[in-house]
Order: structure tokens, then C-alpha cells, then sequence
């Protein structure tokens, strides 16, 4: 049993332990593999990991993991073709969630797998609760595994399988003979040659357990039976994986409840928990001043309307235009406004002249009394002090719900359907009618706002970007600083277009 610390987190174990198996066995450790604590790539969680944790890592694994697995989310629901989703997935997976091969130099693969492992199980605590959560982790998981064994190196792969110990029954050579012309029947197109049906193994499982096969007629069925190649044994693998972790998932929320007492993880759960379900990936909470991004330059009062006409996302852009309609916004709209504005690197001095021109129809002394002391305190010059960090897509969602007259949300889900269509036609020069505009609804009904965001991105930002890329690799938005800032860098040639970028390579090269 763990023991935990002050300063340590209880591994997974200590509340619900799976104890799940695969094909009635538990997975073998090969000790030919570089002597590993973990000898594969490839993991499927049926233990859970014995090992202490410290309160940062366990956040750290976990958010790197959310980040992928709504990556996944993301670029699932936005029909893109299968070549360019496979690659747009795996830059994300190397970009957070890298595991490298047991040949891989200088490299720690053990502590790679090791945060794999803490993170897997930390989400699939967070995401047990509901029968939503647990079916969109389920689907992400089974993508991310299907992207590693995809690329997995072909022994080492072959080797966790043989670990696995699945209850398969190998096809002999008999047996292969007397239905090889059924058996050539379901192999692809060029691959029926002698040679290589001589090559290729099969073994036989009930039908049932592979029907995304059978119905396409790739293998073949024989009493009850389907013979399956080795080409398509992804097919059975994924169908275990499915299993194994949703009967995990199932036991280890009926473990949750001895959880609710520990007051340091069931915040963090619960936070990743509304991430996931918002459809939106944690991000950091803090876009400062310019001073702090390089690539940065500082805003000024006077710069704040021609900037707002080309880069700012819609939840921006709706307040400014009722700043300057209406010359006053109320307080959650400010704050959400305000703090966006902070994170540009509009400077406090300057934000004052820009509200004060805001809302011109006050006197002096009612905007002083009433509203100068709350920009100060914003920025951390009042108060108890706190530099406020601006509002990302997540807090936009899902706090402070505006009413009937308040101006602050997100227009993609706080907008009736026909008032956001109007707004981007008039706002954003996307018509009415579009195949574009279509798209974006089709997201804003689905309730992925943040893909809508996304899709606004890339029609308004045609030369340099193109359908799927988002913020670049497939990223999708996720705070409106980050749109902003994205947009404002092509404007200046700070952030490049990825087809610049390739050109620039080959000059390098």
C-alpha cells in the first residue's frame, strides 16, 4: 500500500485498482529489453503503477496527456482526410506525449513511459465519473493507441503482443491450405500473390469480436469462426484494448467515493474533468504583458480599434463593437474585455485613456469614482494586488452565464443560431449560405465551440493557413489571446506559414 507525503499524490492503486487482464493472464516483463522497467512502447494499463508521486507531477502528466487526447477530440470532428488527421495527431503526440523506442540513444525511455503510465491512469481517475467522460476517454485512448502501434517498431511490437498472451487460435498450414481460396478472397488487392500468402499468418476468433471486419468481408467466416490476417489484427488488439479499459473504468468509478475526503486531487480532477467535457485543452492561465513574449510589440490606446478589426476571435470583437455602440459595458463583460486587452500588452496608463474614451458619455468625476479603481485593480495595482490573468475559452464556457442583457460569453454558444450567422457575415465576411458557414454551424450544434473558433481562423487567414491546420499543427483555440496573438504574428511576419517554413528548411539545407 502507498504511503503518501505532504508534499506526494497516492498513485491510482491506492483508490482503485483495475486488476484487469488480457486473455486471462497478466502481462510479462521481457528482461531482454534493455533491461526497461517498462520493456514496450506500447502499454495497456492492466496494472497500476506502484511508485510515488509528487503533487506536480501528478498535474504535469496529466495535463501533458489532456493535451493530446483533446487534440485527438478536436481533429476527429473536423472530417479531415485520413492522411492529414494521422499526421496532424502525431505531432501532438510528439509534441506532449513523446515515447521513443528501446533502440533510441540518450534518451530516458523509462521515464518517458513512466510519465505515460502516471498520466493514463491520473485521467482515467478524473474521467470515470460519468458515462460521457468515460466513452470520449475511451475513444481518444483507443486513437492514441492505435497511432503508437501504427508506428511501432515491427519486433518490439510482435513482442508486447506475444506478452499479452491473447486467447487465439493460430491457423495451421493444413488448415490454411484447405481454404486458401477464401483466404485470398479477403486479402487487399496485389497481396493474393503465392508468395505472400505463404508469408502472412492467421488465427481464427469468434466472429463477433472483430464485426468491423466482417461486415466489409475482409476475413473470412467459417463456423462461427473468422479467420483474420496478420494485416488486420490491429483490428482485434483495438477491440481488447476497448474492452480491457472499459471494464477498468467501470470498477474504478465504483472506487471513486473513497476519494471525495483528500482535499489536494479532487480539485485537479475535477478541473481536468470540465476541461475535457468543455471540449477545450488546459492551457497556461497567464498571457502577460508584451514585455514578456518576445515576439511581442507594445499596444497602445490608438492601436486597440484597427487591431480589433483584424485579429480579435468573435468573443472580443463582439464586446468592442458594444463598447463603441453602446459606450459602456457591464462589469463581467469589462473584466472579460479588460483583461484580454492587459494580456495584448496594452499597459495600464494606456488602458485608462482607452476606457475613459470608451465610455465618453461619463463626466470625468463618475468615471474616476465609479470604474478607474477596478482597471487598477486588474492590472494588480489595487487591492490585495494580483496580477489577473486574461480569460481563457475554458472560463469563458463555463462561468459567470451572461443573462439577456449582458454582452460577455462566447458568441458561438451564448449567440441564437440566427444572430451568431449574422454576425460573422457582417464581422467576419463568411456569407450565409457558405459551405463555410455550414461547417461552423455543424460545430456550434455539436456544441464544439472551440472547433467553430477554429474554422473562423482558417477562412479568415486563407493565405496562411489552410482546413485542419488551425493555429498551426492542427491546434485548435483555446484562449482568445492565442487567436490574437496568431493572427497579429502572420500580419507581421513574426509567425510564418508553414509552407514558408518548409521553404525556409530547404534554403537551410
Amino acid at each position: 500500500m502507498f504511503k503518501a507525503t505532504s508534499r506526494t499524490a497516492p498513485p491510482p492503486q491506492a483508490y482503485a485498482n483495475a486488476g484487469s487482464r488480457v486473455g486471462g493472464r497478466r502481462r510479462s516483463s521481457d528482461g531482454g529489453h534493455r533491461n526497461l522497467k517498462y520493456p514496450y512502447r506500447l502499454n495497456f494499463y492492466t496494472s497500476p503503477p506502484a511508485l510515488d508521486i509528487t503533487l506536480e507531477e501528478f498535474e504535469t502528466f496529466a495535463i501533458a496527456r489532456l493535451k493530446v487526447l483533446t487534440a485527438i477530440h478536436s481533429l476527429q470532428e473536423r472530417s479531415l482526410p485520413a492522411a492529414q488527421l494521422r499526421e496532424l495527431i502525431s505531432t501532438q503526440i510528439k509534441s506532449h506525449l513523446p515515447l521513443s523506442s528501446n533502440t533510441a540513444r540518450n534518451i530516458d525511455v523509462d521515464e518517458e513511459r513512466r510519465a505515460d503510465e502516471i498520466g493514463h491512469w491520473i485521467l482515467r481517475l478524473a474521467f470515470c465519473r460519468s458515462p460521457d467522460l468515460r466513452e470520449k476517454f475511451v475513444r481518444t485512448e483507443l486513437e492514441l493507441f492505435k497511432q503508437r502501434f501504427d508506428s511501432d517498431d515491427q519486433y518490439e511490437r510482435s513482442q508486447f503482443l506475444r506478452s499479452l498472451n491473447f486467447d487465439w487460435t493460430i491457423v495451421d498450414e493444413t488448415e490454411k491450405r484447405m481454404y486458401e481460396k477464401q483466404l485470398k478472397a479477403c486479402m487487399p488487392w496485389g497481396a493474393q500473390r503465392d508468395n505472400q500468402f505463404a508469408s502472412e499468418s492467421w488465427v481464427k476468433v469468434p466472429w463477433y469480436n472483430v464485426p468491423d471486419l466482417v461486415g466489409p468481408r475482409r476475413v473470412f467466416v467459417k463456423g462461427g469462426n473468422a479467420y483474420v490476417p496478420q494485416s488486420h489484427q490491429i483490428s482485434l488488439v483495438l477491440q481488447a484494448f476497448r474492452a480491457n479499459l472499459e471494464r477498468a473504468l467501470e470498477l474504478t468509478a465504483k472506487s471513486l467515493p473513497r476519494m471525495d475526503e483528500d482535499d489536494r486531487l479532487m480539485p485537479i480532477l475535477g478541473h481536468l474533468a470540465q476541461s475535457f467535457l468543455s471540449n477545450v485543452s488546459i492551457e497556461s492561465n497567464f498571457f502577460g504583458d508584451a514585455d514578456d513574449d518576445p515576439n511581442s510589440a507594445k499596444v497602445t490606446a490608438d492601436m486597440v480599434d484597427a487591431l480589433a478589426v483584424k485579429h480579435f476571435p468573435a468573443c472580443q470583437y463582439n464586446l468592442w463593437n458594444r463598447l463603441k455602440r453602446d459606450h459602456h459595458l457591464k462589469h463581467f463583460a469589462r473584466l472579460q474585455f479588460g483583461l484580454f486587452l492587459k494580456a495584448l500588452g496594452l499597459p495600464l496608463e494606456e488602458a485608462l485613456v482607452y476606457w475613459r474614451r470608451g465610455f465618453s458619455q461619463l463626466t470625468d468625476d463618475k468615471f474616476n469614482k465609479e470604474y478607474k479603481y477596478n482597471i487598477r485593480h486588474s492590472y494588480g495595482q489595487e487591492g490585495k494586488r494580483t496580477n489577473y490573468p486574461a480569460k481563457s475559452c475554458q472560463q469563458i464556457l463555463t462561468s459567470n452565464q451572461p443573462g439577456p442583457q449582458d454582452s460577455h460569453g462566447c458568441p458561438y454558444r451564448h449567440f441564437a443560431p440566427e444572430t451568431l450567422q449574422t454576425f460573422l457575415s457582417q464581422h467576419y465576411s463568411i456569407g450565409t449560405g457558405s459551405l463555410e458557414m455550414r461547417e461552423i454551424m455543424d460545430q456550434v450544434k455539436k456544441q464544439h465551440y472551440h472547433l467553430a473558433c477554429t474554422r473562423v481562423f482558417e477562412i479568415t487567414h486563407l493565405k496562411d493557413v489552410k482546413k485542419g491546420e488551425g493555429l498551426g499543427d492542427g491546434v485548435s483555440v483555446s484562449h482568445p489571446n492565442e487567436y490574437f496573438n496568431k493572427s497579429w504574428g502572420y500580419e507581421r511576419g513574426v509567425v510564418k506559414p508553414k509552407t514558408e517554413l518548409m521553404s525556409d528548411d530547404m534554403q537551410t539545407d
